[in-house]
């Protein structure tokens, strides 16, 4: 049974989405453990960076980039660029990890209590999956809404134990 990194790994695969821009923290470690061979990582040392590389990106190639930026620290960082995206109507698939989801009541550190709404202003859409089994359908969903004309940035917060989750009955 593959767990949802493999699965995500093998739906930005079918998409052709093998290059991301980021500034990833503690909580995004889990989706990025193994990385695969056949996928390149661009790195950005504060996320407005990494979000603007994205843009570029995509707009020179006309497919839309993947960027990982760090929970609400990171995000907030990347607002400006966003912004940009926003304007530019670039296809970002933008993701952001969050606390484990039997921390997030706690207020713990690293949990961004309203992380799909910290982004709407800039984004066409944005959700965190209610379950970890759901992550792969929301990432394929953000993919179609973020190429969708008109095409523009789509946000996904991913809790940092979801990765490791064994999905049942896939594969």
């Amino acid at each position: 049974m593959p767990t949802v990194r493999q699965a995500t790994f093998d739906l930005f695969r079918r998409h052709g989405l093998n290059t991301w821009f980021g500034n990833p923290g503690s909580s995004e470690l889990s989706l990025l453990e193994e990385f695969p061979d056949d996928f390149r990582y661009f790195l950005g040392l504060q996320e407005m960076v990494p979000v603007g590389m994205a843009d570029g990106f995509a707009q020179v190639t006309g497919r839309p980039a993947l960027v990982n930026v760090h929970t609400a620290p990171g995000l907030g960082n990347a607002m400006g660029s966003l912004y940009n995206a926003y304007l530019n109507k670039t296809p970002l698939i933008i993701t952001a990890g969050n606390q484990r989801r039997a921390m997030q009541n706690q207020k713990s550190l690293l949990t961004n209590e309203d992380a799909v709404f910290v982004p709407r202003p800039f984004v066409k859409w944005s959700a965190e999956p209610a379950t970890a089994s759901e992550v792969p359908a929301v990432l394929a969903h953000a993919i179609h809404i973020a190429m969708s004309p008109p095409t523009g940035p789509v946000f996904v917060s991913l809790p940092m134990d979801d990765m490791a989750y064994r999905l049942s009955g896939a594969g």
